[in-house]
């Protein structure tokens, strides 16, 4: 059993990013999604980041309800991270 916290710095972690509060509110300022574009399709994803989020979201998997969350503030024109 994974007991790996479900929130915004994890998530950042699993992705292969700064996940401190600083670099999350960074990230989220300089990724804006526009409404057409999927989270998991955006551009400025790894291929492996694109394949997590896709899979995660696929399966309802446990990081799902931060996965929403994160591309709820990615679709904000200014949104405040945490």
């Amino acid at each position: 059993m994974d007991t790996t916290p479900q929130d915004l710095p994890h998530l950042f972690s699993q992705l292969g990013l700064a996940n401190d509060d600083k670099a999350i509110e960074k990230f989220i300022r300089e990724h804006q999604l526009p409404s057409n574009i999927l989270l998991q399709q955006a551009a400025f994803w790894t291929v492996s980041q694109k394949h997590f989020l896709a899979e995660c979201l696929n399966e309802d998997a446990q990081w799902t309800e931060v996965i929403d969350q994160l591309d709820t503030l990615l679709r904000q024109t200014k949104s405040k991270a945490l």
